[in-house]
């Protein structure tokens, strides 16, 4: 469980002038789910998006510091970043299938990464909606359109999209802030059945989701990491008083 899946070692990011993340180190445990928490506007987001360099398709974009994964550097040259995208997951704040139909959409991945047969991604949609907790309610209407589905199905079905092309690593970014109570129960408890064969980090506004479903939580402010840890300890007994004034609702 302490085996670590990525170092992050005194990572900046910069969008022209602005210095968005600030020397953050932290390391991500193996077969845990981390959470991002922190105000609004605080580098949350920026900083998943390095961990499977998707701030890559931004322009303007500065990066130093190191994110290794199992300790190979994803920003070294020559480093095949849709492999690294395939290893590295990402799942949205808004439900984003494509329009197209179920069946499809989870076929879509494998087929980029060269899986023709039929037999094989008969098996890998299937395994993928049973991961993510949707077949029985999509398993009679493969073929209709994915947009016909609730938004809470439409982000188990991005999930599943996701799973498709075997990932290590599960990013999620507010994966249930545009979803009812329901649906986010169901996203929760997803989660952690899939902590079990995946790394998960998730960037969450919701503190008490953060203590539902994380094993470790960092604490942005400001473009940096101003504390992190065991989710437990950390909202139990903050080290920095900015972190207990954010828990305890005094700001943010």
């Amino acid at each position: 469980m302490d085996d670590v899946k990525m170092e992050i070692i005194n990572l900046n990011l910069y969008y022209g002038n602005h210095h968005a993340l600030k020397a953050v180190t932290m390391n991500i445990r193996a077969g845990a789910v981390t959470a991002l928490i922190g105000p609004s506007g605080c580098g949350k987001s920026t900083f998943l998006k390095t961990l499977n360099r998707m701030n890559d398709l931004t322009q303007g974009v500065k990066i130093t510091g190191q994110v290794r994964l199992e300790g190979e550097e994803i920003y070294a040259p020559g480093v095949d970043v849709t492999l690294l995208r395939k290893r590295v997951g990402m799942v949205f704040q808004q439900p984003n299938p494509f329009p197209m139909s179920i069946y499809d959409n989870i076929a879509y991945g494998p087929r980029v990464h060269g899986e023709k047969r039929r037999a094989r991604l008969d098996e890998i949609v299937e395994s993928s909606l049973r991961r993510a907790a949707i077949w029985d309610e999509t398993r009679n209407r493969l073929k209709k359109s994915a947009l016909g589905l609730s938004g809470g199905q439409q982000q188990r079905l991005c999930i599943a999209r996701a799973l498709a092309v075997k990932p290590e690593v599960l990013l999620m970014d507010e994966p249930t802030s545009a979803l009812d109570p329901v649906s986010t129960l169901r996203i929760e408890e997803l989660l952690l059945q899939l902590k079990k064969s995946y790394t998960i980090v998730i960037v969450t506004h919701n503190m008490q989701q953060a203590v539902r479903v994380s094993d470790d939580t960092a604490f942005f402010l400001a473009g940096e990491v101003v504390e992190w840890g065991v989710t437990g300890r950390l909202f139990s007994g903050p080290r920095d008083r900015r972190t207990r004034d954010y828990i305890t609702g005094r700001y943010g």
